[in-house]
């Protein structure tokens, strides 16, 4: 459990391998070309911080400092990780981490062979957050003991200044974020760099591509201004080809450690990609984004022509397209500088040149940084400025990712922005366009309202267009969308997080804590929404996400978890466990939190809904009477037989289109090789959508969508036509599903006003 293998781990198991590790272990098993590695888990570094006896100690520290005062927030930074840098690993850990390194050592057929070391926090890479460069990574370690001793330093790097700060603004409780460590043979890059599968600013389905000479950390680091290609992924045409006076790369020195070095003067404005490799790339990314279901943020490596993917993640933020206008409107100055449009919306102020880490502190709240690179230490300050401007960097950099993940327009790559621009002048930057202009805007208020990351929507519609929340640290921002509930809150996440078996608690006679952990979290998602309904869906992990956990051993090792005991049929054979949710909903219900409903997710047979049913009002919690009580329909079955199911009785119903979709095609929604026949718009699919739709409409039964198709927006119009009560969408799509409904909503209503007239 200390230590896994790529081929051991898949997306699901961040509570054990980090957002990074997580994905690099999906992506190992999708057959996409990763260099081999392993994991050290988190539940290592428990084991470590547990047996050290050094926990207590380190949120002591944490609870005492303000995050705001920069110094005492980088001095308690140092004393944390110096005292993890001092405590010796438990004897057993590290013969493990030996013998898996000599085993990589084996496998690649070298002595000794260069790995990465990178950290891979358990809140990191998840949808709502990127964590860009908040943790440390180490290129080029060899020897098992230069690997222990860096695996520690990413331990400790879990308490960085910058990580401090970023898991306390974005709600992150310190004493629940966990770090695994990736241990990843080295990709000798001779070109490298990052793509998004979609446009990162306004959601365009191209493949935005920049890459440089070398590794990947100058296009990462925004060292380098990049090269910059747009790719069309419909017909994989080339769209837009920037080259860029690459000045400086990371390579190897004869000891095999990385360094920056100058590029040659041939090569710096030399094009760093071929049409060949692009669309390779682009093919690449199509069958990443095909497998995730989403778009994603990846890094890249070409070594001797060969293509490897050496991460992704989604991508956290899409912006809302902004309207063109001319590069020098008539209400703005001269154009001061130029360069790339990193984070859309537009931001006046005093201009503040940061050439050091020490001068962080002269940035005011609603101050324009300036700077030839922000690094993951500057995020404190990026957090007071209404604006960043950088020398250096391309779309893909850490200014970029940060910028857009906070709201803030941003400019990157013009080149001589901290010496162009003075010291405390006024200026105006246009974070879509890429251009910083003389003098402070009177139109500031207003667009900085603009470059918000979620703004609730004025469109009034009458369906209504809700929220799909996984974690409760997102729920605030789900809620400040202005969405008009939670159609799908998925208790995965809020109860395996513990990293012990539910069947432990009950087992151990710990059934109140299991409450109390469900409860809680779900009242964080509630408060969020209140008095908007919540649609809380019970228990529904495969078994393979349960065996790591503590107490689960015993779990059964099934061929497919996707078809196999999960879902209501796992609860009603544990209906211990199911009771502990009825339980946790009933004690927030007595609280007064009224607005949460329950569903049961992937029931075949009505008798499954009439068992659970029951087995809540044994608690003494009545369905109807005291809570509204729902299913998800994601299986055939369900749909077919909905009028069953109703006569039963039913509050609302949510269509799961994910796996409804999969389970009508026979085509696994995980394997990229059957991908191009997944399909939510596949006749069928839509068939059985539109029966369950019209039914539940028939019996007045509430009806809504929270799987893949609810984002899509002609497939919406159709929903809508078909009389869907509700559309629940990822935090990000809401606002362009809520335009699409009230767009659909118009036709019908105009649609029938010309019947009329005829």
């Amino acid at each position: 459990m200390y230590v896994k293998k790529f081929e051991e781990l898949s997306k699901s198991d961040i509570g054990i391998a980090g957002g990074k590790g997580a994905n690099l272990g999906e992506l190992t098993q999708a057959g996409i070309p990763v260099p081999p590695g392993f994991v050290v888990t988190a539940q290592a570094y428990e084991y470590f911080m547990d047996e050290a006896g050094i926990n207590d100690k380190v949120m002591s520290i944490l609870d005492s400092i303000d995050i705001n005062d920069t110094k005492a927030l980088q001095a308690a930074a140092e004393e944390i990780k110096q005292i993890i840098v001092d405590s010796p690993i438990p004897e057993d850990l590290v013969l493990f981490i030996r013998e898996y390194y000599n085993e990589l050592c084996q496998r690649v057929g070298e002595d000794d062979t260069d790995v990465a070391i990178r950290s891979s926090a358990t809140a990191e890479d998840l949808p709502e957050a990127s964590f860009a460069g908040q943790q440390d990574t180490f290129l080029h370690v060899s020897g098992d003991d230069e690997v222990i001793e860096y695996i520690r330093k990413c331990w400790a790097s879990l308490f960085e200044a910058r990580a401090i700060f970023y898991r306390e603004e974005n709600n992150f409780e310190h004493s629940k974020v966990y770090i695994a460590v990736v241990v990843q043979k080295m990709a000798n890059a001779d070109k490298a760099g990052v793509m998004f599968t979609v446009n990162p600013s306004t959601g365009e389905e191209i493949a935005l591509i920049e890459g440089s000479w070398g590794l990947g950390e100058s296009v990462v680091s925004g060292d380098v201004t990049p090269d910059n290609y747009q790719v069309d992924k419909k017909d994989n045409e080339i769209i837009n080809v920037t080259i860029s006076d690459k000045k400086v790369m990371y390579t190897n020195d004869e000891n095999g450690t990385s360094v920056k070095v100058e590029v040659p003067e041939d090569k710096r404005k030399e094009r760093v990609l071929s049409d060949e490799e692009l669309i390779e790339l682009t093919e690449m990314g199509k069958r990443v984004q095909a497998h995730y279901g989403e778009p994603m943020d990846t890094e890249w490596a070409f070594e001797k022509d060969m293509l490897f993917l050496l991460q992704a993640r989604p991508i956290t933020t899409l912006g809302d397209a902004v309207e063109e206008g001319d590069d020098e409107a008539s209400d703005l100055g001269d154009v001061l500088v130029r360069g790339l449009g990193a984070s859309p919306g537009m931001a006046s102020g005093k201009v503040k040149i940061v050439l050091d880490i020490d001068e962080l502190d002269k940035i005011k709240d609603g101050d324009i940084m300036v700077t030839t690179m922000t690094t993951p230490d500057m995020v404190p300050a990026m957090r007071r400025a209404s604006g960043i401007v950088t020398d250096e960097g391309g779309v893909t950099c850490h200014a970029s990712i940060i910028s857009r993940e906070l709201g803030i327009p941003c400019v990157v790559g013009t080149g001589d922005a901290t010496t162009t621009l003075e010291e405390n002048s006024g200026v105006t930057l246009d974070g879509k366009k890429g251009l910083v202009f003389e003098g402070i805007s009177e139109t500031k208020e207003e667009a900085v309202a603009v470059a918000g990351s979620v703004q609730a929507a004025p469109i009034i519609t009458v369906t209504e267009v809700k929220a799909n929340v996984s974690m409760p640290e997102a729920a605030e921002k789900a809620a400040a969308t202005g969405a008009d509930g939670v159609g799908l809150l998925r208790t995965e996440h809020l109860m395996l997080t513990s990293g012990i078996h539910p069947g432990k608690f009950i087992a151990d006679g710990n059934e109140d804590e299991l409450i109390d952990t469900i409860a809680d979290n779900v009242q964080i998602v509630a408060d969020a929404f209140y008095p908007r309904p919540v649609w809380y869906r019970t228990l529904d992990a495969p078994t393979d996400e349960f065996i790591t956990l503590e107490g689960g051993e015993n779990e059964p090792r099934e061929h497919n978890p996707m078809l196999g005991w999960r879902g209501i049929r796992r609860e009603l054979d544990q209906p211990e466990i199911l009771k502990c949710e009825f339980k946790a909903i009933k004690k927030l219900h007595e609280k007064g939190y009224t607005n949460i409903g329950i569903m049961i997710p992937l029931s075949q047979n009505p008798e499954e809904l009439r068992q659970a049913k029951a087995l809540c009002s044994s608690i003494g919690f009545e369905p109807h009477k005291d809570v509204d009580f729902g299913m998800m329909v994601e299986i055939p079955a369900a749909a077919i037989m909905i009028d069953e199911y109703i006569k039963i009785g039913l509050d609302f119903v949510s269509l799961g289109t994910n796996d409804l979709t999969q389970y009508t095609l026979a085509v696994d929604r995980n394997n990229e090789f059957v991908a191009k026949h997944y399909s939510e718009e596949h006749p069928a699919v839509m068939k059985l959508i539109e029966r369950t739709i019209r039914k539940c409409a028939e019996a007045g039964v509430k009806c809504s969508i929270c799987g893949q198709a609810g984002s899509v927006p002609h497939i919406v119009e159709k929903l809508v036509e078909f009389g869907i009560t509700s559309v629940s969408s990822n935090t990000d799509a809401i606002a362009d599903v809520r335009k699409t409904v009230a767009r659909a909503e118009q036709k019908i209503i105009l649609d029938a006003a010309r019947k009329r007239l005829e």
